[in-house]
This record gives structure tokens, C-alpha cells and sequence, in this order.
């Protein structure tokens, strides 16, 4: 989680996206971390964990990523929830949820991953409040620097 943290600091530095980064990690291995790129690469998909997903598949040679855990910032939305699943994922490891970027403006669906494994009856393992007050910096830190920015 520190490390995507850290990218996420990074992303900051260079205004490519809002407050948040993601690490995936296999077998104690990084393979790899990203942040968020939406207004860098003026793409609405170019969320942390999606950025992150396409890095892994990359580096790995494989768009199947079992045995991996991701670790995020924050609660990963429901598009990213999905490409998680299917890259067959098996474990969400998050900082802060969907509500607490919902109460900065962002553009969120009030589904969490817990309601969305629920419904799909999926067996992906959900870890929450990892490094939570260090996420939540990023949140205020973010707020603080980006207030009219939702990405």
C-alpha cells in the first residue's frame, strides 16, 4: 500500500489525475504500480487500478493475473472492481471507500465491492482500512490542492 501511495504522491507532482494509486502485487513480488492518469491522458478509464491491471497483464505477458492481490488507495469503483474480476484477481486490499471520494465531488456509483460481490457471488477476498488515515491524507492533501477537480 505504500507504494501506491507513494506513486499516488507522484501523480500529484506531475497533474495527471486525482488522488489515487494502486500496487499488484504476486507472491510477495511487486509487479506493478501505478496512479491515476485520467486528466494526463484525457481518458475516463485511466483510473489507478486500471493503469495498474494493464502494467501487470504487460509485464507478466498475461491478461490473466491469478495469485495476485491489488492493493488500493481507495475502493476501487465498479469498472475497476469488473477488470479486476476478470483478470481473476483474487484480492482487493483498499485504504478508503467509494463514500469518502463521493463526499469530494467525485462522480461515483454508490455500490460498494462488498455489494457487488454479494450480488455476483464472487469469492474475490475484500481487506478495508489498510493505511486508511495515510489514504485519507491523500484525500485531504488532494482536496487541498485540486478543489474543483473531480479526477
Amino acid at each position: 500500500m505504500r507504494l501506491a501511495i507513494d506513486d499516488c504522491r507522484s501523480g500529484f507532482a506531475t497533474g495527471d489525475g486525482g488522488p489515487f494509486g494502486a500496487c499488484i502485487v504476486r507472491d510477495g513480488q511487486v509487479i506493478a504500480t501505478e496512479h491515476n492518469q485520467v486528466l494526463k491522458d484525457n481518458d475516463p478509464t485511466a483510473h489507478a487500478e486500471m493503469m495498474t491491471i494493464r502494467a501487470a497483464a504487460q509485464s507478466l505477458g498475461s491478461w490473466d493475473l491469478s495469485g495476485c492481490e491489488i492493493y488500493s488507495t481507495t475502493e476501487p469503483c465498479p469498472m475497476c472492481f469488473a477488470a479486476i474480476h476478470w483478470a481473476r484477481i483474487g484480492a482487493i486490499y483498499t485504504g478508503t471507500r467509494i463514500a469518502d471520494v463521493a463526499a469530494l465531488g467525485f462522480s461515483e456509483l454508490a455500490l460498494s465491492n462488498e455489494q457487488i460481490k454479494s450480488i455476483a457471488g464472487l469469492e474475490v477476498t475484500l481487506i478495508t482500512g489498510l493505511l486508511q488515515e495515510e489514504c485519507r491524507t491523500l484525500l485531504a492533501d488532494w482536496q487541498h490542492q485540486s478543489p474543483a477537480s473531480t479526477y
